[in-house]
């Protein structure tokens, strides 16, 4: 079974998907061995970790790249952030293709007009409904396969109004998306309201000190959300913890003990996995023999 079919599986399911957001391999797996079913690619904080702000500056190839090394990593589906489809409708095709051929098994593509922004951010654009709704139908007839799941993402809410939003993933969702992604509701109220009124899956993105003031997941599940995605846990969390770290050798002059062995956290990546390979291949002693 694909990544893909045990996102469906997955989402079959009554209860409510939570997917934590990661931006590299490392937060991936800690996800997956925390126990979670799927993980999220935040591409917030793949910028973050080149170095950029969530302004649209990465490109479809350190984006793919990126959801690769991710992929690989885990056993468990990879939800990835595709911005705009960095184009038209030629490039939306060719960026669901190279999500498809590294193993992603659903990404969202948005109606901002790029170089897009952070969708917490003021100063957004989004594109007429008719270039969106083509992007999307570009998106679902690009797929090799029929598995990938398509997430339509509409920024309108920020732009013109939540009906305007509504409007835009409900014609996304008759275009052939799989799930509908009503970005950066404003209240509460509207976060409930849009399960409502969208005629399929919906997906709500929940950023800590972003728009949607929402933080119990199970008030998420009751309003009838499918996925709730966590984009910024992880990186909110490292920033926090590496300013405490640095700031206290600084004020201490002293290494803080290690949590745990330097082995053990080798085998959090797999060294288990690669011992008994050099075991059964008996590679350390005969490179030891060739010097």
């Amino acid at each position: 079974m694909t990544t893909s079919q045990q996102l469906r599986t997955r989402l079959a399911e009554v209860d409510l998907l939570v997917v934590p957001g990661a931006y590299d391999a490392l937060g991936a797996r800690l996800i997956e061995q925390a126990g979670y079913d799927a993980v999220y690619m935040t591409g917030a904080g793949t910028s973050a970790a080149r170095g950029f702000p969530d302004y649209g500056l990465l490109t479809l190839s350190e984006m793919a790249e990126n959801a690769a090394v991710m992929a690989r990593s885990i056993g468990v589906p990879l939800i990835a952030d595709a911005d705009t489809g960095y184009g038209n409708e030629l490039n939306v095709t060719r960026t669901v293709r190279e999500y498809e051929a590294r193993g992603i098994a659903a990404l969202h593509i948005e109606d901002q007009v790029a170089p897009k922004r952070c969708g917490h951010l003021d100063g957004k654009e989004v594109v007429t409904r008719e270039e969106f709704i083509s992007k999307i139908r570009a998106a679902v007839q690009a797929r090799r396969k029929p598995d990938m799941v398509i997430i339509a993402r509409t920024d309108a809410r920020a732009v013109a109004s939540l009906d305007e939003a509504v409007w835009r993933a409900n014609a996304a969702l008759d275009t052939g998306a799989d799930m509908a992604f009503v970005e950066a509701t404003q209240t509460a109220e509207e976060a409930a309201a849009v399960p409502r009124l969208v005629n399929g899956p919906c997906l709500l993105n929940m950023v800590p000190g972003g728009r949607t003031p929402v933080s119990d997941l199970r008030q998420v599940e009751d309003w009838g959300y499918k996925v709730a995605l966590l984009p910024g846990l992880l990186l909110k969390a490292i920033l926090d913890a590496c300013d405490t770290a640095l700031g206290e050798l600084r004020r201490t002059q002293v290494m803080p003990s290690a949590a745990e062995p330097v082995a053990q956290t080798f085998r959090r990546l797999g060294s288990d996995e690669w011992d008994a390979l050099r075991h059964h291949f008996n590679a350390g002693t005969r490179a030891a023999e060739e010097r």
